[in-house]
């Protein structure tokens, strides 16, 4: 797309790849920048350091936790906004989500490093105090809810479930992320960490999540209907942002140069004591390079970083300028996602010619033995396995489809209540598998054990549950739900119908031929039209 006139949201920009990109976004012309930051000071900074530079194009600012909520509940609030599972009312809670509805923009570009986010959480130290107290046979609340609070992979997934609704509420044609390796590029031998271990588990965490977004961004660009997704992955040090000399801050605070006097050892070590020496109020100061957010360098350890053969580095112009003309349609060949789209193994024409014999062999093994292979709840959901189920009972009691399609519903549920009180085996072979039938007249077939819902014990069965459960996993043989599948039956129909007579080309997936002039139904066929048109669960890339 050409980003002329269009409105970018750019998440971290106030960062040093952030304000790189902000910068060569100036350069095409956009009409507006929202540059977004953790703190509201930092995305002011960033408007008014690029305000001299910024010509027509509108800057404007926003600021707060992209992994979090708008309002914190406390923690008990977090953890759950995090575990629980997500509804139309929890995602509006969500500031991502606020942020992307209420900008509209048409490109969003993501300098967050994620995986730092997330991973620097250290679920390890939270695990392992609550490992000694389950020893211990005493286990705090406190000590349980850190460590749930610092769970990795549930955080991640929320973000892309909310960046995904996000995303899919605003007109916004591409999503740019830019990633990390979570090792400057280097492998496991990285010997710059923060722990006595090597590698740091920590370190490795981040870059389990920084593999686990990816793969998850990569699962978003094969999801339809949603914006292009891109991420350019740098796998070396980036720097920089500034050279100078000053006072050199650690976290913000500056190191103060101590007042210390060679002192015996001792029998015991302290890791604060100031008996040893005491802080100055002079601060140290001296020449650095300040990398963004990984903080000011040496002169010697900037050479030492990025010497050859350690993780030398790249800068973030060049980022920024092969991220922007990814979104403008190049071809860098540094969009990961492409590279994984093209190097993943998809289906084969091999395996589509043996479909074909081992569907021929099941069926030949069926007529054998007089029996039907329907369903066994080992693929799920078990929403599926219904669907399967009640096309059965459709195909054993109608054969084809148009004479559903000509049928009342009134009917439909008449004969199939009666099927399956006549032959009981067809029943009984759906509740063996752990899905209920549940009948016109209110009375269920089921097994001792039913899959949905997955854990009730004596719950109060009420409307809303019950039509819930029927959606989710349980053979509805109830009027209304006929009527759905003479629905489903006739709109396969007037598919059939608008192609052309006499059409044998490629074009059309679902011919005549396909569905067999409608003269037989087809469980699995049928099904995986629900599932692909009606719920629109169709694979992407073919």
């Amino acid at each position: 797309m050409k980003l002329e006139g269009s409105k970018v949201l750019v998440l971290g920009g106030y960062g040093l790849v952030g304000m790189a990109v902000c910068r060569e976004l100036l350069g095409h012309g956009v009409s507006e920048i929202r540059i977004h930051s953790l703190q509201d000071e930092e995305s002011a900074a960033a408007r008014d350091e690029l305000a001299a530079e910024a010509g027509a194009t509108r800057l404007s600012t926003a600021a707060g936790n992209i992994f979090g909520l708008a309002r914190d509940p406390g923690r008990l609030g977090r953890i759950g906004a995090q575990l629980e599972q997500l509804t139309d009312e929890s995602l509006r809670e969500f500031l991502l989500y606020r942020l992307l509805v209420e900008c509209q923009p048409d490109v969003v570009i993501d300098c967050v490093n994620t995986a730092t986010a997330i991973a620097y959480r250290d679920v390890y130290s939270s695990a392992e105090a609550l490992w000694r107290e389950v020893a211990g046979g005493d286990v705090e609340r406190e000590t349980a809810a850190a460590l749930l609070e610092a769970l990795y992979v549930p955080r991640l997934i929320r973000h892309i479930q909310v960046l995904y609704r996000g995303l899919l509420d605003t007109p916004a044609a591409v999503y740019a992320k830019v990633g990390t390796s979570g090792t400057g590029g280097m492998g496991l031998n990285v010997p710059y960490t923060h722990s006595e271990e090597r590698p740091s588990r920590v370190l490795l965490s981040k870059s389990a999540m920084a593999g686990a977004h990816s793969m998850l961004l990569f699962l978003m660009a094969r999801t339809p209907d949603g914006p292009i997704i891109k991420e350019i992955k740098p796998a070396a040090a980036i720097a920089w942002k500034r050279i100078e000399r000053g006072p050199i801050l650690r976290k913000g605070a500056p190191i103060r140069l101590v007042d210390a006097r060679p002192q015996p050892l001792g029998r015991a070590f302290s890791t604060h004591d100031e008996s040893f020496g005491r802080e100055t109020d002079e601060t140290l100061a001296t020449a650095f390079i300040d990398t963004g957010e990984n903080g000011l360098f040496s002169l010697e350890e900037f050479a030492m970083l990025t010497t050859a053969e350690q993780m030398e580095f790249v800068t973030p112009e060049e980022i920024a300028r092969y991220l922007v003309f990814e979104i403008e349609g190049g071809n860098t060949g540094h969009d990961i996602i492409n590279a994984l789209d093209n190097a993943v193994m998809g289906p084969t024409y091999r395996a589509g010619l043996m479909r074909h014999f081992a569907l021929e062999r099941m069926a030949e093994l069926e007529g054998e033995g007089k029996t039907r292979s329907v369903a066994f709840e080992m693929l799920g959901p078990p929403r599926n396995t219904k669907l399967l189920f009640e096309a059965h009972l459709l195909r054993e009691e109608f054969g084809a489809m148009t004479p559903v399609r000509e049928s009342t519903a009134e009917e439909i549920e008449r004969r199939l209540d009666r099927l399956v009180r006549e032959r009981p085996r067809l029943a009984n072979e759906i509740a063996a598998v752990g899905i209920p039938v549940l009948l016109a007249s209110g009375e269920m077939i089921r097994g001792p054990r039913v899959i949905v819902p997955g854990d009730s014990s004596g719950e109060e069965l009420t409307p809303e549950r019950l039509e819930a459960w029927c959606e989710a996993g349980w053979v509805d043989l109830r009027r209304a739900n006929c009527a759905r599948w003479q629905e489903r039956f006739e709109r396969i129909h007037r598919e059939l119908s608008g192609i052309r007579a006499g059409d044998t080309s490629s074009r059309h997936l679902r011919n005549a031929r396909f569905w067999n002039e409608e003269k037989s139904i087809r469980p699995g066929k049928i099904v995986g039209w629900i599932l692909s048109v009606e719920e629109r669960g169709d694979r992407f890339k073919r």
